[in-house]
């Protein structure tokens, strides 16, 4: 075991409805807020359900409201980002989607509708890990909101990402989206977009109402609300 087991576990950062901590090679996921045991029982259903069919973390072990995995080498997507390389990210990000939504939906992650696919619920480089040079996806990781359901919403989340955190970015989703090999009209897009915002203000107004979290989701969708393609 590394010297970092003996100083405590490391606190990961990017979490938001988990506390993530890493402790040599093994990161711990706690899941918080409403439903956290059900969001843990779908990334555990989710993980075992694509190892080996896409880059997603090993379980080691879990309880009702965490998740241990072994720790997988890799940058996260949006410090890689920052650092100059938005359109191999975006591309990356394009590539394992095209994969995923090719998969066979796991009975695990809900009944099918005509066209539905295994759709990972908070898609984006703000959930991958990369190589350095951004080529090659090594973890697709928070499966927490895993179901069944219509492609556009990861394609459209992706977007909502980029355009939230990182603006100057925008015109890269270009490479996004052709190499997945299908862009959604704006309206399509848009509509995904504000429906999941308003159920992440729901979510947090039932955890804290009136808290903090809710009026930064009341404040993207005003923001989300006023974009343009």
């Amino acid at each position: 075991m590394s010297d970092m087991s003996a100083a405590g576990p490391e606190l990961m950062p990017h979490g938001y409805t988990h506390r993530t901590t890493r402790t040599g090679d093994v990161i711990t996921k706690a899941y918080q807020g409403p439903a956290a045991e059900a969001r843990c029982a779908r990334e555990a259903a989710a993980l075992t359900a694509l190892a080996g069919l896409v880059p997603v973390p090993r379980i080691i072990a879990r309880g009702p409201v965490s998740l241990l995995t072994e720790l997988v080498p890799g940058r996260h997507g949006q410090d890689l980002i920052d650092a100059g390389l938005a359109e191999p990210v975006l591309a990356a990000c394009g590539r394992v989607l095209r994969q995923i939504h090719r998969l066979a939906l796991p009975e695990a992650l809900g009944a099918a509708q005509p066209g539905a696919v295994i759709v990972h619920g908070d898609f984006g480089p703000n959930n991958m890990l990369l190589d350095a040079a951004a080529q090659r996806v090594t973890a697709v990781m928070d499966w927490e909101w895993a179901h069944a359901g219509d492609p556009v919403e990861d394609l459209a989340w992706c977007e909502f990402i980029i355009r939230l955190h990182h603006p100057a970015e925008v015109a890269r989703l270009a490479a996004f989206y052709a190499v997945y090999g299908n862009r959604p009209a704006w309206v399509q897009r848009h509509e995904a977009i504000m429906r999941r915002c308003a159920e992440m203000r729901q979510m947090c107004e039932r955890w804290e109402p009136g808290g903090a979290s809710a009026r930064a989701w009341a404040e993207r969708i005003e923001i989300a609300g006023a974009w343009r393609e």
